[in-house]
């Protein structure tokens, strides 16, 4: 078993933080660039066709560049995977820190993090509570980035639904892309959580961020289809494509609730894994 003072472990996974975090903000997963290219060649509105290739030739750009894909460089969500033989202490929060904080001047990334009242900026995008970091068992030790950006994020929304109200979950999810309308910056992913309580229903919406969006099944299509008729469009001006993939994650619930949640992702669903090396 790794010992817990040892300063490999620390070490290794600031690097690996920088460096996912790095390949998230500067280039997109190719499940999510494959569906951006997939809207583009079937989108039949001129002008939302002319807005999703301008979003490819920024995706492009930002390769080339080696430069982020967004101005907003969102906040740091990450998830650590921990295999049996790594220790789960505070070093492991300390490490992840220290790598946002290289990557916010290595990168670089905006300062984005401030103090929810008095508005002060930390200056390197860690802070009470930042990077939010979420830990589960695994079989590697990984660490999993997804920058999330305020506009987007702006927009989600979570319900608790009655019991009888199932069936109204795919006008829940079409409603809340409705209010959203242009400012997530569309076309979007959704993340959809169902079930567990108040709050899980809210972190299984941002973990269906994390699922491939190559493919869909029926229910997630029926929820896309919801979203896609409302024809709000490429950065609201119109079109068939409004959600790129709709991604559900589901719990259990009280016989008595149906907790609802639906993370709005822009078209930048930026999301990287590393493993740290040890």
């Amino acid at each position: 078993m790794m010992n817990p003072a040892d300063p490999i472990l620390p070490g290794a996974l600031a690097d690996a933080t920088e460096k996912a975090l790095a390949e998230a903000e500067i280039r997109l997963p190719a499940d999510v660039l494959a569906a951006i290219e997939r809207a583009a060649a079937a989108e039949r509105d001129t002008v939302a066709r002319r807005e999703l290739e301008n979003i490819l030739e920024n995706i492009a750009l930002a390769g080339e560049r080696r430069v982020p894909i967004c101005q907003d460089t969102g906040v740091p969500v990450v998830y650590l995977t921990l295999p049996p033989d790594v220790p789960f202490t505070p070093d492991l929060f300390d490490a992840v820190r220290e790598g946002v904080r290289r990557a916010t001047a290595s990168i670089p990334l905006r300062p984005n993090v401030v103090d929810p009242l008095t508005r002060e900026n930390t200056g390197d995008n860690t802070g009470e509570g930042m990077p939010a970091i979420h830990v589960v068992p695994g079989d590697r030790f990984e660490v999993t980035v997804l920058p999330k950006g305020a506009g987007s994020e702006n927009t989600s929304r979570i319900g608790m639904l009655l019991p009888s109200q199932a069936g109204e979950i795919p006008k829940f999810v079409a409603e809340t892309m409705l209010i959203a309308g242009g400012k997530p910056c569309p076309p979007v992913f959704l993340g959809v959580g169902i079930g567990g309580t108040f709050d899980m229903a809210a972190a299984l919406a941002k973990e269906a961020l994390l699922l491939p969006v190559d493919t869909m099944d029926a229910y997630e299509q029926e929820l896309c289809d919801a979203v896609n008729a409302l024809g709000i469009g490429p950065m609201g001006l119109g079109g068939d494509t409004t959600a790129l993939a709709v991604k559900v994650k589901r719990a259990d619930c009280h016989t008595a609730s149906l907790p609802v949640a639906v993370n709005v992702q822009c078209w930048a669903c930026r999301r990287a894994t590393v493993e740290v090396r040890r």
